[in-house]
């Protein structure tokens, strides 16, 4: 039998589009779920077959919002079992997952500093990247780092490409 498991549309502790409210909520509320879906993926990985990450619409009077489940069509699974205890109570903040805050709020307007999804994956694999030796400088970067470059193998290129161009121009990370 398939169900799904509520996650939220955002980490508990973080501010996240408020519906009657937020200005243009469809677009910011799409956008926080896919960022919350990648934060996800950096802590758990991808989910095992048989379980998938997606989006859910949620009825409000006043009007539709969606949040993050997990949607499991294999429960007898165990690989499917621990994912889903694992993911089930969601993050506290954007940062467990190595990522800066999505989405910026000033009051209900929301700000998207970087808009495409690609840009919110790559800011987390800098940020979680290990050092010239190979370490990393916090032990918990290491799988973030890992999930991250295991699920999105292009933006993990994007993000060596672009380290690799600051080595070899140290001057343009200030221009």
């Amino acid at each position: 039998m398939s169900y799904t498991i509520d996650i939220g549309a955002a980490p508990a502790n973080a501010e996240c589009a408020q519906l009657g409210q937020t200005p243009d909520f469809e677009r910011v509320n799409r956008f926080e779920i896919d960022a919350y879906r990648i934060a996800i993926i950096a802590i758990h990985g991808l989910p095992p077959e048989g379980c998938r990450l997606t989006s859910k619409p949620n009825q409000h009077d006043f009007g539709t919002y969606r949040t993050l489940v997990l949607q499991i069509d294999n429960e007898n699974d165990t690989a499917v079992s621990a994912y889903a205890e694992a993911v089930e109570d969601g993050l506290d903040n954007w940062h467990d997952a190595g990522m800066a805050p999505p989405i910026d709020y000033d009051g209900v307007v929301a700000r998207i500093p970087r808009p495409q999804l690609d840009e919110v994956v790559i800011g987390a694999l800098l940020t979680t990247r290990p050092a010239a030796d190979g370490r990393f400088a916090i032990p918990h970067f290491e799988t973030l780092h890992n999930n991250l470059a295991a699920a999105f193998p292009e933006c993990a290129e994007s993000a060596q490409a672009r380290l690799s161009r600051l080595v070899d121009n140290p001057g343009e990370a200030h221009s």
